[in-house]
């Protein structure tokens, strides 16, 4: 390294990219120290046999708004799922519509069977009065189950609805997960749909890598301890700075800092993927298990929504599993084949596997109480920082926000 740098930061995932986004705004130097061949942390996607493959079914929300503030979203080129879902339930799907995008559909929904129609009325009402509360607003926390609850929603449509679609946003079964989480997610998912890049979820981290300064990142360079303010590598090579930011994932960011920080607990999932030369379902819609059996909890046809995921003539689905299952992979896909041949016919056998990942620390658990107050700090101590979705929320709008604030603080105490 020519020479030492303002700011050495740990990691080139989304926090770290966007640290190193607002240090650059504010003429600091910075050097990215990431221990894999590639940016974007747990946001990367493979190419596998023409099949675009993101590490973990993920979706960005348009609405976030701190990527608002800083992404290009029309050069991202976003392809948008339905604005509502399709549930399994007792041997049929049945059609939840957003009554804004889909007034018709929304109409024939009032009267299936996955809740009442004073249940569906409800989710409007809900949507009006969280868009106009803030989570960062002070008040008592309690489990998201315990907020539909004291909402009136019936314990039919939060099992069959509300418990398979977010427990495939916060990785947990039992809606455990605070309620100001769910505070902000509900609007920002009634705003505007989920989106995916066309060059698939890398996509986002590649664009903040490409405005930062040349050969600011150096790949391969995985960090072994942190030292006053320098940092030994795994090659045993040190360096150092002012400043250190570590911009990993919450457990190997407690151990990097040696205790400074309490080791977040984690949520994990399963990713299966598979390619057919028929898509089980034509529209761009997540499709969930309302019977709450099996290991499916949500299937969608990615190349419903984004053409771009699969070679020409072929379907590209992507299967969840909240939670980390003890069968292998290949067990693991007998037991989904077997569920989906109930949804979808023997079709289903025919589907080629593509790749299983399993991503035990996919999001920090967030229970009631984790998220008071609504951002932890990001200075640890005088020339040591940190950021990651476990300093804001558990999304990629929490990482995007943790790192700009990390920034700020180094900015802040380096007088820039």
């Amino acid at each position: 390294m020519a020479s030492e740098p303002d700011v050495l930061i740990i990691g080139a995932g989304l926090a770290g990219l966007a640290c190193g986004r607002e240090l650059a705004r504010r003429g600091l130097s910075f050097r990215i120290l990431e221990a894999s061949d590639a940016v974007g942390g747990r946001v990367r996607t493979d190419i596998v046999d023409g099949f675009r493959l993101d590490r973990g079914f993920q979706i960005y929300l348009a609405a976030y708004p701190e990527g608002q503030r800083v992404l290009d979203r029309t050069a991202l080129e976003l392809k948008p799922f339905v604005r509502g879902a399709l549930v399994r339930f007792r041997g049929r799907f049945h059609r939840v519509a957003d009554p804004r995008s889909e007034p018709l559909g929304a109409a024939w929904s009032l009267f299936n069977p996955i809740g009442s129609p004073s249940d569906k009325i409800k989710l409007l009402a809900l949507y009006r009065q969280l868009r106009a509360e803030a989570p960062s607003v002070p008040r008592h926390d309690c489990s998201t189950r315990e907020r539909l609850q004291q909402a009136g929603f019936s314990e039919p449509f939060i099992d069959r609805l509300f418990r398979p679609f977010f427990s495939g946003v916060f990785l947990e079964p039992d809606l455990a997960t605070s309620a100001r989480f769910f505070h902000f997610l509900f609007p920002l998912f009634a705003a505007g749909p989920g989106v995916v890049p066309s060059r698939g979820m890398q996509a986002i981290p590649e664009q903040l890598a490409a405005a930062l300064p040349a050969d600011c990142i150096l790949f391969r360079h995985p960090v072994e301890a942190i030292r006053d303010n320098r940092i030994i590598l795994a090659s045993g090579e040190e360096l150092s700075a002012q400043a250190i930011v570590v911009a990993t994932e919450g457990p190997t960011a407690a151990r990097l800092l040696g205790g400074l920080i309490p080791t977040p607990a984690c949520h994990g999932t399963v990713t299966v993927y598979y390619a057919a030369e028929e898509p089980p379902l034509r529209e761009p819609i997540l499709v969930l298990n309302g019977d709450g059996g099996g290991p499916v909890n949500n299937l969608t046809v990615m190349s419903n929504a984004a053409p771009s995921y699969a070679p020409p003539g072929q379907a590209l689905i992507a299967v969840s599993v909240v939670g980390i299952p003890p069968e292998n992979d290949s067990e693991l896909d007998g037991r989904i084949r077997e569920q989906l041949v109930q949804w979808y016919g023997s079709t289903v056998n025919r589907w080629k596997s593509l790749r299983t990942y399993r991503i035990p620390h996919a999001l920090p658990a967030q229970p009631p109480g984790s998220l008071d107050p609504w951002q932890r700090p990001v200075r640890v101590q005088p020339g040591l920082y940190v950021c990651g979705d476990h300093r804001d929320n558990a999304s990629i709008d929490g990482a995007l926000t943790s790192g700009r604030r990390a920034a700020e603080a180094v900015a802040a105490d380096l007088g820039r």
